[in-house]
């Protein structure tokens, strides 16, 4: 924890690098992946980190190196709060050898005010470098500032109207793609019908993808055939605990670069590049 201003700041984040349940070819049994170069900030802060280098699960999922990292301070200016700091950074990731990436980073920042609880959020430094698919490039449109700027006097950031129309508009261009599947189709008709509520929001710090890659791509989304689908940058902001003013005194902001969910020759599901933050200040 963090004393400023008569306050104390706890702190809270996570990264990890890869996780996920998969079935390997050939196999009867179910291939648990656990949590690789997994780092976690305690209350107090400080700075901790994990590196991990020629990860291999058999022909399924490989890296060259990986790590990760998680850091909060009050920050040393004059009247700055509490920071922040999530990272995932993977190198030469291979997946099947159809997906693949140079490197993949994900990383959220976020600073707490020392009045007040809505923190301010950047995404600055989230990237795919090289990400291809069956060797054919992704041309990746993306949106870091789709959360926009911090909210005035505390607000959360789902009620923020320009937020809610930059969300809408994601979900409006996945829903307009010719023959969108019928689960996507149904899980973007719950998005946009829970758009507008408070606690939570869900998008993407992704636009949309183009490029001569076998599959179909629905904005950050993409359904590769006889591999599965793949979910870019996805991200997840959550307020709790609303004060009797309607702030939220706790913002979990969630991002995992990769969402896996595979067919076919390998079946389950897994992350790649997953990290989170969500401090609270008392009182």
């Amino acid at each position: 924890m963090s004393e400023a201003n008569g306050r104390t700041h706890h702190y809270h984040a996570d990264a990890t690098i890869l996780e996920g349940d998969l079935q390997l070819p050939l196999s009867n049994k179910s291939n648990k992946i656990q949590s690789q170069a997994h780092a976690a900030l305690g209350h107090v802060g400080g700075y901790f980190h994990q590196r991990q280098e020629d990860f291999r699960l058999e022909g399924v999922v490989s890296f060259s190196a990986a790590y990760s990292q998680v850091a909060g301070n009050l920050e040393v200016k004059p009247g700055r709060g509490w920071a922040t700091l999530s990272t995932t950074v993977v190198e030469d990731l291979n997946i099947l050898e159809i997906l693949t990436a140079d490197r993949i980073v994900g990383q959220i920042i976020t600073e707490h005010p020392l009045e007040g609880y809505v923190p301010i959020i950047s995404f600055l430094g989230t990237r795919f470098e090289n990400l291809r698919i069956a060797g054919h490039p992704v041309t990746i449109d993306y949106d870091h500032d789709i959360l926009g700027d911090k909210p005035p006097s505390d607000a959360a950031y789902t009620l923020d109207s320009a937020l809610r129309a930059r969300v809408a508009d994601q979900y409006s261009h996945i829903h307009a793609t010719p023959e969108l599947p019928q689960d996507l189709r149904e899980k973007y008709n719950q998005l946009s019908s829970a758009l507008g509520g408070r606690e939570a929001v869900e998008c993407s710090l992704v636009k949309h993808v183009v490029g001569a890659f076998p599959g179909r791509s629905f904005g950050n989304v993409i359904r590769i055939p006889h591999f599965g689908t793949v979910t870019l940058a996805k991200l997840q902001l959550i307020h709790d605990q609303f004060s009797d003013h309607g702030a939220p005194r706790t913002t979990t902001v969630k991002l995992t670069m990769l969402d896996l969910n595979l067919g076919c020759a390998v079946s389950g599901s897994g992350s790649v590049g997953a990290g989170s933050t969500n401090g609270e200040t008392r009182p």
